[in-house]
């Protein structure tokens, strides 16, 4: 595996497990959001708003690990793809649309992340294998048969 592939595999790797936090933050205390993101309408930040976002962001941060540790499976790396994609249309619709998130550190920075993944994703290196088939399946479908039906 190239070198860029590894420093991208860690990078994921290192954005998932800081939304974990941002998760458990979440949890914890909805007034982490009104303090550091939604400052503009903090009235607007309510316990149920708060586990949303937490839910969200672990969702994010699950495929993003795993996108991590199976970096060249093509479809998973689409779907991280659209979580950055998600995250910065939320975060850039909160910050011009609504004005419920003014450009504060704690907006700057998921804005930062979404846009350099998407950014340096381009037609040139984008971490995929060609899908090898044996019999008409895929070596994943191949493996499924084999695991659910308890072949060798």
């Amino acid at each position: 595996m190239s070198r860029f592939l590894n420093v991208l595999r860690s990078w994921l790797l290192m954005v998932s497990l800081i939304a974990m936090g941002n998760t458990v933050q979440s949890f914890r205390d909805h007034s982490f959001l009104s303090e550091k993101l939604y400052t503009g309408t903090p009235e607007f930040v309510n316990g149920l708003q708060a586990r949303t976002f937490g839910i969200w962001t672990l969702l994010s941060s699950i495929i993003r690990c795993s996108c991590a540790i199976d970096i060249q499976n093509k479809t998973l790396y689409h779907i991280t793809l659209w979580t950055f994609v998600l995250a910065l249309g939320h975060f850039l619709s909160e910050a011009f649309i609504y004005k419920t998130a003014p450009l504060t550190i704690g907006v700057m920075a998921p804005l930062i992340v979404a846009s350099e993944f998407l950014h340096r994703r381009n037609a040139d290196w984008i971490p995929v294998r060609p899908r090898v088939t044996t019999g008409g399946r895929s070596k994943t479908e191949e493996a499924v048969v084999r695991v659910c039906c308890l072949l060798p």
